[in-house]
């Protein structure tokens, strides 16, 4: 879904709404307050309803006996999109805003509903709310798939984290490369004196084992889907860039939505948090790390793919048989980030700069190339 028309066209769209509703949106309540069209048009507080199905019906057929044209709006949080669907559903319009680009007030101290309400309301009639990109269900539940792996591969790294740290209180190390098979045969030849301990070892082992198998379970389940979602030609056109295999795909894809939808590439790495921050005045200029704004999940993908550029360019034989049939265009485009983001990782720790400054820094620019690979896909 794109942007509503009234962040597109402020002034014209807001001469087109009769009123302005904002929702204080909660697990049993939402708080109401409306803003009549105008600059000197009444704000006031209308109440709370309880937040189910009949009373958001009721709700919508009341002001729109009085205001034939409204526009809703509440902020993204726990809630998720129900509320804007069902509003949606009833021939309304609905916004649901970004929290972290509500204008505030520095010095306004007062925070509860009814203040809430009436500040969304007087916002949105200004046209000064930033509205979020509104998944189908069929996106929004593969978002929930990817999340659920993600949770489980972090239950993993948890548990295993859980053993090494066992193993090295009783002095037990391995030489070799660890979590691969000959460390998991090394790991069941460890046996203890005290029965207690070798419980306990066993216990973290088995948590692992369990970690691991809901984890590829859940990737399996993705490989299932994966065909029948709409975005999935983006999925795997995605895949020809190095550093970016199936789970890294899926996840920047789930995470930030249809990629075509920004019109340039430094509008996606905004998006994305990767951009520098600035604190500047008159001829003052200062800028600083990354804002770290938008969607951290798709950002630590972009990080953990930009480290795989520190070799030279190449096609290897793994990345070769991985990677779905596409496009030349998107081809093309993979192997030009390859040359560029291998050059200038290579050119930036040259100059001294710290690995984790190289990283964000290719992961800014693999973020142009994300956006490039993704508008060569027709729709």
């Amino acid at each position: 879904m794109e942007l509503a028309p009234c962040l597109m066209h402020r002034g014209r769209a807001m001469k087109e709404h009769n009123a302005f509703v904002g929702l204080d949106v909660h697990k049993d309540s939402i708080a109401i307050a409306i803003a009549e069209a105008g600059r000197s048009g009444e704000v006031r507080f209308l109440g709370e309803i309880r937040n189910e199905a009949t009373a958001v019906s009721k709700l919508a057929r009341k002001i729109g006996r009085s205001y034939p044209i409204v526009l809703y709006a509440y902020e993204a949080g726990g809630c998720g999109y129900g509320l804007q669907r069902q509003l949606t559903g009833l021939g309304q319009q609905c916004l649901v805003v970004a929290p972290s680009k509500i204008p505030r007030v520095i010095n306004d101290r007062i925070k509860n509903d009814r203040h809430d309400a009436v500040t969304l309301a007087r916002l949105l009639r200004a046209g000064e709310l930033a509205a979020v990109w509104i998944p189908d269900e069929g996106h929004e539940a593969m978002r929930d798939l990817v999340r659920a792996r993600h949770a489980a591969a972090d239950d993993l790294r948890k548990v295993r984290q859980r053993i090494q740290a066992f193993l090295l209180r009783h002095e037990r190390r391995y030489a070799g490369s660890p979590w691969k098979k000959m460390h998991a045969v090394w790991l069941g030849r460890q046996q203890f004196t005290h029965p207690a301990q070798q419980i306990a070892f066993q216990g973290y082992l088995s948590s692992a084992a369990h970690a691991a198998a809901r984890r590829d379970e859940l990737e399996g389940q993705i490989r299932e889907l994966l065909p029948d979602w709409s975005l999935r030609p983006i999925v795997d056109a995605l895949q020809s860039l190095r550093g970016i295999a199936l789970i890294t795909a899926v996840t920047l894809v789930a995470e930030i939505g249809d990629i075509r939808r920004f019109q340039r590439p430094a509008e996606l790495m905004a998006y994305l948090g990767l951009v520098p921050g600035e604190r500047s005045s008159g001829a003052v200029i200062k800028r600083g790390s990354i804002t770290k704004a938008g969607n951290s999940f798709a950002r630590k993908m972009l990080v953990e793919s930009a480290w795989s550029y520190r070799r030279p360019a190449r096609i290897g034989v793994e990345m070769g048989a991985r990677m779905p049939p596409v496009a030349d265009t998107v081809r093309e485009i993979a192997w030009k980030a390859q040359i560029r983001l291998c050059g200038r990782f290579r050119r930036l720790v040259a100059r001294g700069k710290k690995s984790q400054v190289v990283v964000t820094a290719i992961a800014r620019e693999l973020a142009g190339f994300v956006w490039a690979v993704s508008q060569a896909v027709t729709a």
